[in-house]
């Protein structure tokens, strides 16, 4: 028993202390996003073509690489400035796979292996793919639901709705009017502590909670022995453990590469659900959603990313195996 706290209190802070950084960083940047950017500035770059908006979304992150710790705050201010859902959505999603970071340590992670260039290749398509159907589908319920698919947190604020205080219950934040304003610099900087201390607070909360389902599975849930054995005759099977296990192990998508290189006799098609599903869904990201997401778009989002990682790795497993095979294990 006393093993077993010892285990869970372990994967706790190792969750947190991963994902403490980037969730700092997240909040910086919204404070910055918040202060700085007028809004009128987002809605100018983004391009009416709703694809070619989705498609510039998913690949954000190679401008602004973060973590999908960080990710949720920062995806928020953007709504807040006026960048469409399904823009923000395919960030949310691809942002912390397509990015310089995260197709390095892929890379590093697989190249004893012999299939660095493969696996990235699938990592950074499947998410480019996930990520961009998914937010065709969000924005394709935006026009349907407009802004009740968002939390008063998240909603866009323009002059229409100077209402929305009286109608949600929520004041606004007095930053949402000030962006762009000339001000001194220490008030700019007092601005964005306030903004970002404000973010950094409401997101680590939700990130504890999850830690903490994550590491109670991580101790009494099925262990990574259990997973590797049912590779060889039940792919499926395999490829849904895989995917449940990147849900319950919120690793950060700059470190997971190397726990799904660690399944030396693992179908690689599972090793690709696993990295393709973790660093869009898990446990600390479903809870962080709530703070930006209504009930009916986290059920899409979630239901979508994860049909469309398993069919895509099932494709991969009986499609792509010949190119997959990994060669013998190099180094000391």
């Amino acid at each position: 028993m006393e093993q077993d706290v010892y285990q869970f209190v372990k994967a706790f802070v190792s969750i947190i202390w991963e994902a403490f950084p980037f969730v700092v960083l997240g909040a910086i940047i919204a404070g910055i996003l918040e202060e700085v950017v007028p809004q009128q500035a987002i809605a100018k770059i983004v391009p009416k073509n709703t694809l070619l908006a989705v498609c510039i979304g998913a690949v954000l992150g190679l401008v602004f690489p973060m973590c999908e710790c960080g990710i949720v705050p920062v995806m928020r201010r953007l709504l807040r400035k006026g960048l469409p859902l399904g823009t923000c959505v395919a960030y949310m999603l691809a942002g912390p796979i397509i990015n310089l970071i995260v197709i390095s340590s892929t890379a590093v992670a697989f190249g004893p292996h012999g299939i660095g260039p493969q696996m990235v290749t699938l990592r950074v398509g499947l998410g480019f793919i996930v990520a961009v159907t998914t937010a065709l589908i969000v924005q394709a319920q935006y026009r349907k639901y407009g802004n009740r698919l968002l939390t008063p947190l998240a909603m866009p604020v323009t002059d229409q709705h100077g209402a929305l205080e009286a109608i949600e219950g929520t004041p606004i934040h007095p930053s949402v009017n000030r962006a762009g304003e000339s001000r001194p610099l220490f008030q700019r900087i007092a601005n964005i502590s306030e903004t970002a201390l404000h973010d950094f607070v409401d997101i680590m909360v939700f990130l504890t909670l999850g830690a903490c389902l994550a590491g109670a599975l991580k101790v009494w849930g099925p262990t990574a022995d259990d997973v590797q054995a049912m590779s060889e005759g039940y792919p499926a099977l395999t490829i849904l453990a895989m995917m449940l296990m990147a849900i319950a192990m919120c690793l950060c998508s700059e470190a997971d590469a190397f726990v799904a290189a660690s399944f030396t006799t693992m179908a690689p098609s599972a090793k690709v659900a696993f990295l393709v599903l973790g660093p869009m869904f898990d446990l600390k990201l479903l809870l962080m959603f709530t703070r930006v997401f209504r009930r009916r778009l986290i059920v899409t989002i979630v239901v979508t990313v994860f049909v469309q990682v398993f069919v895509y790795s099932m494709a991969v497993h009986y499609l792509l195996a010949d190119w997959l095979k990994p060669a013998p294990l190099t180094g000391p």
